[in-house]
């Protein structure tokens, strides 16, 4: 459905939009009583995730993002893709793709994304940094894809600044309707007894984006639930990892997943659902057309 049906966007400045922004990703910071208790970081994704999701969105592309980067190669040309992981969002492009970029700071997922895209017979250039520090170095493309970064971004000023200058037709960027831990807060305050944020949503990035003088469109749109994991105690494993608990109450969470309604097949940041809902932004971008 269009956005339009969705919530309000609202028309403060700014300045007053960033600086809420900045302050509830802040909010997302765990407490140090927490985090001391375990070793292992609860930021750091298992890469295995993002590699089933390429190769399902290759291997089916499917979704409102798609099809939106779809159109804007008519006719074909160049593909940049910031925050590329393992190439969920430019692979399944390949076929329309004149050439594909992937810009991520995860050097192992960039590999398995240039070897995913020599079996599909493209050739992706990876460049392992950060965004917007890669810009410059990087260049321009035709359109340029963003999926399921800006929650991961405090100062969104610049860093959307970038991917407008870095398109010639097109900006696209998925993200979740709300921020994609919130789902999660019905375990930390059970096992924790920690009340966790709420904001910020997709609501915020268009109002951000709004105000920023962009032209946006959005689409709100639902991915049905899809096997993230190869078991469940896979699942049950990431899910400790990010709740910050120590490998002996493992037990205690499965207990939680199961009662709130995970399933084996079910990402825990779909607790409850029938799939993700998402909002596919795009805006078009200013960087210079080439040459006939």
């Amino acid at each position: 459905m269009a956005w339009g049906s969705g919530p309000v966007v609202t028309r403060e400045p700014l300045e007053v939009l960033l600086d809420r922004w900045r302050r509830d990703l802040a909010g997302w910071a765990i407490p140090d009583e927490i985090s001391s208790q375990v070793s292992e970081s609860p930021w750091e994704l298992p890469r295995q995730v993002f590699e089933r999701r390429a190769e399902r969105q290759v291997r089916q592309p499917f979704g409102c993002s798609f099809e939106c980067e779809r159109a804007a190669l008519q006719p074909p040309g160049e593909v940049l893709d910031v925050g590329a992981g393992a190439g969920a969002a430019c692979l399944p492009l390949a076929p329309l793709a004149t050439a594909i970029t992937a810009v991520d700071r995860d050097h192992e997922l960039l590999s398995a994304l240039a070897a995913r895209a020599a079996r599909l017979g493209a050739r992706a250039r990876t460049v392992t940094a950060s965004w917007p520090e890669a810009a410059g170095e990087v260049g321009a493309a035709d359109v340029v894809t963003c999926h399921h970064v800006l929650y991961n971004v405090p100062d969104l000023e610049p860093f959307v600044a970038a991917l407008t200058r870095g398109a010639r037709r097109r900006v696209v960027v998925e993200v979740t309707a709300r921020h994609p831990l919130t789902a999660l807060n019905p375990l930390w305050e059970r096992l924790h007894g920690l009340r966790r944020p709420e904001g910020p949503t997709a609501a915020d990035v268009l109002a951000i984006l709004t105000a920023l003088g962009l032209d946006v469109t959005a689409t709100a749109w639902t991915r049905p639930a899809t096997a993230e994991f190869a078991s469940f105690a896979e699942l049950v494993e990431f899910t400790r990892r990010r709740l910050c608990l120590p490998p002996g109450r493992a037990g205690e969470l499965e207990a939680a997943l199961r009662e709130l309604g995970s399933r084996p097949a079910c990402h825990p940041l779909e607790l409850g659902a029938p799939g993700r809902e998402l909002v596919t932004i795009w805006w078009a971008g200013t960087a210079e057309q080439r040459a006939g």
